[in-house]
């Protein structure tokens, strides 16, 4: 999980603020001397984290929050409202021109992920409703434009390439030939180095004085730390950058570089990328990336994810079954499909707020759901929509069909029991309650925990 360490600490901290009564200004200082020192291990720039914990300890002091009477959650409160200013208040937006295609030259050093996470954005603008096309300008490594090719079909966006031609001509072709076919986004993959030189610079500054670019955006590795900020500095100073794309913030990153950049930069981090999958990429919001570091979860970007990729009709469909008591091993299987699309188990606990690590690895073992869906599959239509058919002998079949146990089959049979008694109790109460599905039951695989 990203800022796992960080979190920790910081949790730890602010724990002993809320022990305590009434806060006296030592109270104030000692936690801070522990904030600056978790920043630090986070690899966060020493400079930033001696100014950020110096604008919390001023407004710490102060009378708003020593005469409160919840002083440790009004200290906490801060530190997210200082967080997100850190990171940059708000939502960076793109900036896009009244006419034309939006250029934007994806630039960076060697392995960063520039080639994927221009596939990765593609892909987010075309879901948004745009014509995106992406534009092959690393002439020099081996299987790049090959590389461009595949991920740019995966993610549906169509490649523009020249071969091994001058990178200044292909762009420039490139972007005349988005204003012929109506592309309004413009994505350039450029070339990168194992380090930053001249050599690198001047040619993007070439680009960069061909298409004027509406948008520079410095693709960098979140599990560098301190060496990301270094080399966004750079990057900065030679081309002007316009934000910063994260990659890798689902790893075990100490955070430095989510924290640090825009301190030192002044340039907004716009996206980040949170994991190897085209859809694996986050318009950057520095209000909830301060909620998750500050164990609070991020659910409205867990709601998004849901509205982009989960059916809505299907889920009304199941939803208004569920409630007629009408729920059979069919709406299950569909479910199951939903529940793969919103990604990794892990991830979707997190962005709620639950500490993963309490949980066992079976619990968060993603291939629980291709188990019950192979359960299911070797039902027999009759079976899947009247369970009570399935019989000991049937059992053994279904367990030997799927690859599973016995035991197994009986899990998920029982569990379709309780749903289906538990349906019939909340629709007796006739909706004078919310209702909210225990973590438990069929479609949350694993029995996790919730309360």
């Amino acid at each position: 999980m990203a800022f796992e360490s960080l979190s920790d600490k910081l949790s730890a901290a602010f724990k002993r603020l809320k022990s305590k009564g009434k806060l006296t200004e030592d109270d104030v200082k000692a936690a801070m001397r522990e904030v600056r020192l978790a920043l630090l291990e986070a690899d966060v720039n020493y400079k930033v984290a001696k100014e950020f914990t110096k604008k919390v300890s001023e407004r710490a002091i102060g009378s708003e929050v020593m005469e409160s009477l919840t002083p440790g959650q009004m200290v906490v409160k801060i530190v997210d409202e200082e967080l997100t200013n850190l990171m940059g208040g708000g939502e960076a937006r793109l900036n896009i021109p009244s006419s034309g295609p939006c250029v934007m030259l994806l630039c960076g050093l060697q392995g960063a992920g520039k080639t994927t996470h221009a596939a990765k954005l593609g892909r987010l603008l075309k879901k948004k409703g745009h014509r995106p096309l992406l534009v092959a300008c690393d002439v020099y490594r081996p299987a790049a434009i090959k590389q461009l090719q595949i991920v740019g079909q995966q993610a549906g966006v169509p490649v523009f390439e020249e071969g091994q031609g001058d990178p200044i001509r292909i762009s420039k072709d490139a972007v005349r030939r988005a204003k012929d076919y109506g592309n309004d986004f413009v994505l350039i993959d450029t070339a990168g180095r194992l380090q930053i030189d001249d050599k690198l610079m001047d040619e993007l500054k070439n680009i960069k004085e061909a298409v004027h670019p509406n948008e520079i955006l410095l693709v960098v590795d979140s599990m560098t730390g301190q060496e990301a900020v270094n080399v966004a500095k750079s990057f900065d100073e030679k081309l002007d950058i316009t934000g910063v794309i994260l990659t890798k913030l689902d790893g075990d990153t100490r955070g430095g570089a989510a924290l640090s950049v825009k301190a030192v930069t002044g340039k907004p981090i716009k996206f980040a990328g949170v994991g190897e999958k085209l859809d694996d990429i986050e318009v950057f919001h520095p209000d909830r990336m301060a909620s998750r570091i500050l164990g609070m979860g991020d659910v409205l970007t867990l709601i998004e994810d849901a509205q982009t990729k989960l059916d809505e009709k299907q889920a009304e469909k199941a939803a208004k079954r569920m409630l007629q008591n009408k729920l059979d091993f069919n709406d299950l299987l569909a479910q199951f499909d939903q529940i793969k699309k919103m990604g990794p188990i892990r991830g979707v606990l997190e962005k709620i707020g639950m500490d993963t690590r309490k949980l066992s690895d079976s619990q968060l073992d993603d291939r629980i759901v291709d188990r019950e869906k192979a359960i299911i599959l070797s039902m027999t239509p009759q079976e899947r929509e009247k369970p009570s058919l399935i019989n000991p002998s049937h059992k053994r079949r279904i367990a030997a069909g799927s690859g599973t146990r016995v035991e197994d089959v009986n899990k998920l049979l029982r569990s379709m029991e309780q749903m289906q008694k538990l349906m019939k109790r909340v629709k007796g109460k006739k909706g004078r309650r919310r209702f909210m599905p225990p973590m438990n039951m069929p479609g949350m695989p694993g029995g996790m925990p919730f309360n």
